[in-house]
């Protein structure tokens, strides 16, 4: 946030005024001794926010002793709901929750996850809900949609370059929240592949090292898209040898993990994980992958606007696990085709998806993604690269 204030669920807050009474016994706290001890236990979280659930919350649950003091009423505190959430949909290893991923992940086992591979929102407000509601009625907002070429209609681009100071601002604090929730319930040595775009990719990078995860490098995709490499609008034929921005010819996936208990072997030993599955025995997993924008196939049976390919992720999904067991956890599934590579490798994953029409895309593209045959499946032949086997073609 642009306070540098965090952002804490209600319930959170609440619990944790009620564990700051408790800890302090009977005696009245000040507002001031309040927000401190939330502090303590959450963070930074934003004065206004732990003084509202006071006074929402009295004489109900707190009682006010004084102008400006408060204790804990002797009643047993209503706590929020913890069920073990439940999977709406399984298929081959792969669990698909429905739900804010925030909200899921609090609830989840700790240090229970061995791997994250996800394509989150990079800018954040291209997946609300006016933006989405926006890109399906086809008018576009912050998306941005392509002509058609040779007959063929383009998927659909957000604009990043829209974005406001505040949008960024905004985009930093997420994803500073987002390595935070992540680091909580990985195991040491996890990997953390977060999917980014050239132009926000370093604010990305910097939120998430200021969460406490570990800074890897990145994994690069070769790909080409149809960002950039447009002339000025409206003065295309005035300049029309200029290109505002460069041909986009790359994706970046930033790669991240949470630092190691004690060196990479004993790592390994303890957790299995600490580094990457090579691809065979004489070449190591590479930060250079060659792909192709997702074909045509793979989009009719999962059409969401961010659609990643199954050659890359099942690199990917069989990359982060070292020594090949564990759980992939994707917090923004989308249509589920990472859930759905890592079925195709035989490897348990879980996925959270907030939009409830990605969550019932999810349950058919999950299986149909899955079952998509690919040449050289761990890119053994040609380091970091695979292709699509279609109908007619040679092995």
């Amino acid at each position: 946030m642009a306070d540098g204030f965090q952002r804490a669920a209600p319930g959170r807050i609440r619990d944790a005024i009620a564990e700051v009474f408790r800890a302090a016994g009977a005696d009245p706290l000040s507002i001031v001794e309040i927000e401190l001890g939330v502090f303590d236990l959450l963070g930074p979280v934003a004065p206004s926010s732990v003084r509202s659930y006071l006074n929402l919350n009295t004489p109900t649950v707190f009682e006010r002793t004084q102008r400006g003091f408060y204790r804990l009423r002797q009643v047993e505190l209503p706590l929020a709901p913890t069920p073990k959430p439940k999977p709406i949909f399984a298929y081959k290893g792969a669990r698909l929750f429905s739900g804010d991923c925030f909200e899921l992940m609090a609830r989840m086992e700790r240090q229970s996850i061995q791997a994250v591979i996800t394509d989150p929102p990079y800018g954040l407000i291209e997946f609300t809900e006016k933006e989405i509601q926006k890109l399906r009625n086809g008018r576009g907002g912050v998306w941005r949609i392509p002509p058609a070429f040779d007959g063929a209609r383009r998927s659909p681009l957000p604009r990043f370059t829209v974005l406001s100071p505040t949008d960024l601002r905004n985009l930093e604090e997420f994803f500073f929240e987002f390595a935070k929730a992540i680091a909580s319930i990985v195991v040491p040595g996890a990997n953390v592949l977060v999917a980014s775009n050239p132009l926000l990719s370093h604010h990305v990078a910097t939120a998430l090292a200021r969460g406490g995860l570990e800074n890897r490098g990145a994994i690069i995709r070769t790909v080409m898209t149809m960002r950039g490499g447009d002339r000025p609008k409206n003065a295309h034929e005035e300049f029309s040898g200029v290109s505002v921005m460069p041909r986009s010819m790359w994706e970046p996936w930033l790669c991240f993990r949470k630092p190691l208990e004690g060196r990479v072997q004993d790592n390994l030993r303890k957790w299995s994980t600490g580094g990457f599955r090579r691809i065979s025995d004489d070449r190591p997993f590479g930060d250079l992958i060659q792909s192709s924008p997702t074909g045509a196939k793979e989009r009719e049976l999962a059409p969401h606007p961010s659609l990643k390919p199954q050659a890359l992720l099942r690199q990917l999904v069989r990359g982060a696990l070292p020594l090949g067991r564990g759980t992939i956890l994707d917090p923004f599934a989308g249509s589920g085709s990472t859930l759905a590579a890592a079925s195709a490798e035989g490897i348990s994953s879980i996925g959270i998806e907030k939009d409830p029409a990605f969550v019932d895309l999810a349950q058919s593209a999950i299986p149909a993604l899955s079952k998509l045959k690919l040449v050289d499946p761990v890119g053994a032949k040609r380091g970091n690269s695979l292709r699509v086997k279609r109908r007619g073609s040679r092995s």
